[in-house]
């Protein structure tokens, strides 16, 4: 198993994926500590074992030194990160090769001029907006029917096309922007959702709205530099020692933290609406720990239908379903992008059928009357991909639909039978 030290600069992108790729492999690496992009790098101590002076760059604790993310990420990786066979690895190489030379130019000329970290040239920008939304088909279309880039787990190649995407939906991909991307969004989210991914980069927040770009930024990043160099000529004694932020895009100009703007906390649209007399937690502890003769008169004997509503979804492709495994994915994947909902809802889907004959269906049960998903654009990944109808609480027919999802009993409207289910609570 791989250890060593990490050198690099905070909230870089290309050392996510090397710290991602050691969640996942359990790989013992230590970020360098009081490390200051523009200082350390320059070192004499830093040259000698890596002449180029980038970053992030990675020593072994049996002294192997490596530059290059992916090939940090590489190393320290497991098998199923790298690929199992010839086949796998060389599909992931290109999806590496894929993020290096079709996002991220893209990226860099769209965000860095949002940032002030280059200066803004219209006809650079859009030509780098048509390069992304190349790039975003191509993947959007890779997407259609596959869970994951390569294979059908989470390899390299998931790992550093999400982290190189990063940026652009953080200040450049707002949700009309992104909506013709479904694919990718519903993959994107899957990947920065996954619990190895949380552990490094955080809860991450999609665009609400794209950065709009300020001119004044590039020019106080300019006058920025001009006064912190008189004031270190001025005080010679006792200097204090400043994290320097890159001169521009051409020594990793995504280093400059002080451009990036803090995020602030997306608030839940469930805490505007009054809780009613529906105890949510108290009914999913119920239904966790009681069987179905208690769970069921609970629930109907306790829900608020004056605060609360019920909703029936299907998958709106269910023709494209192919493997079992794949399809239960997509439930999956939509429950922990909907993880901010868990506090006011509950929900259960099912598989019905079998490979290449199947379908997805499932009810929710939040607080409001509304359509949920469009209160938010945390919640808006999936949501298109199904229709959604709200069933009436006084209706027997609802009554039936909601036991069976809940106990996973019956078939579909095809009369397929229930293959498995999965619950949101």
């Amino acid at each position: 198993m791989a250890s060593g030290t990490l050198y690099t600069y905070p909230e870089n992108f290309r050392a996510y994926k090397v710290l991602i790729a050691a969640q996942y492999s359990g790989a013992q690496i230590k970020v360098a500590e009081n490390f200051v992009f523009g200082d350390s790098n320059k070192s004499k101590e830093f040259l000698q074992k890596f002449p180029v002076g980038k970053v992030p760059a990675f020593e072994s604790k049996d002294g192997l030194c490596l530059t290059e993310s992916n090939a940090i990420a590489y190393y320290v990786a497991n098998e199923q990160l790298r690929g199992k066979s010839d086949k796998e690895k060389a599909e992931i190489i290109q999806w590496l090769d894929f993020a290096d030379s079709e996002i991220l130019p893209a990226s860099c000329a769209c965000v860095f001029p949002l940032l002030g970290i280059m200066p803004y040239n219209k006809q650079t920008v859009e030509n780098a907006k048509e390069d992304m939304a190349r790039a975003l088909n191509a993947l959007n279309t890779h997407l259609l029917s596959k869970t994951y880039l390569v294979g059908e787990r989470i390899t390299l190649a998931d790992i550093s096309v999400a982290m190189t995407l990063m940026h652009l939906y953080q200040y450049v991909l707002e949700p009309k922007t992104r909506q013709p991307y479904q694919n990718v969004n519903r993959w994107f989210q899957t990947i920065v959702n996954q619990p190895q991914t949380i552990a490094v980069i955080g809860n991450f927040k999609l665009a609400d709205k794209a950065l709009e770009y300020d001119p004044k930024k590039f020019a106080q990043a300019l006058g920025g530099k001009g006064k912190k160099e008189k004031e270190q000529k001025e005080k010679k004694e006792q200097p204090k020692k400043e994290q320097k932020k890159p001169e521009g895009p051409a020594e990793e100009p995504d280093a400059a933290e002080a451009a990036l703007a803090a995020e602030p906390k997306s608030s839940n649209p469930f805490d505007a609406m009054p809780k009613g007399t529906f105890d949510m937690d108290d009914f999913k502890r119920c239904y966790s720990n009681e069987d179905e003769k208690v769970s069921v008169p609970y629930f109907w004997e306790k829900f608020d239908p004056e605060h609360y509503s019920i909703w029936f979804g299907e998958y709106k492709y269910n023709q494209e379903l192919t493997k079992v495994f794949m399809s239960c994915n997509l439930i999956s994947g939509m429950f922990q992008r909907l993880d901010k909902m868990r506090k006011a809802a509950f929900g259960s889907f099912c598989l019905f059928g079998s490979d290449n004959n199947s379908s997805i269906s499932g009810v929710f049960i939040w607080r409001g009357q509304e359509l949920a998903f469009p209160l938010s654009p945390d919640w808006q990944v999936d949501y298109e991909s199904y229709t959604w109808t709200k069933l009436d609480p006084k209706d027997p027919k609802t009554k039936e639909t909601v036991n069976n999802y809940l106990f996973w009993t019956g078939t579909d409207k095809e009369g397929r039978k229930f293959n498995q289910g999965k619950i949101f609570k």
